[in-house]
C-alpha cells in the first residue's frame, strides 16, 4: 500500500472514532450496563436494554475492548469500552 492510501485510512478511522465516542453519550441513557466475574476474561461485562441481553464485551491483554453482540459472530477490538458499547448496539438495530 502507498503512504497515501495508509494516510487516508487513518483520517477515517480517527473520523469514525471520533464520531463513535460522541454518539455514546447519546446513546446511552437507554441502556445499562452491569459486570460479572468471568474466569476466562476477568471481568464480563453485559450491556442491557432493559431486560434484553444485547450483547457482552471485555478488555483483552493487549488493552483492547472486544465487543462480543448477542447472536453474532463478529469480534472487533476496539480502543474504549463506549466503542465496544455501540458496536453491540449497531448490531442489535442493524
Amino acid at each position: 500500500m502507498s503512504q497515501t492510501t495508509i494516510d487516508i485510512q487513518a483520517i477515517a478511522q480517527s473520523e469514525l472514532d471520533n464520531y463513535i465516542e460522541q454518539q455514546a453519550f447519546e446513546l446511552a441513557p437507554e441502556f445499562e450496563v452491569d459486570g460479572v466475574k468471568d474466569e476466562d476474561f476477568g471481568t464480563l461485562y453485559r450491556l442491557w436494554k432493559g431486560t434484553q441481553l444485547l450483547g457482552t464485551f471485555y478488555q483483552d491483554l493487549n488493552s483492547k475492548w472486544v465487543a462480543q453482540p448477542f447472536n453474532s459472530d463478529f469480534r472487533p477490538r476496539l480502543n474504549t469500552s463506549e466503542q465496544a458499547q455501540l458496536v453491540i448496539i449497531a448490531a442489535f438495530t442493524a
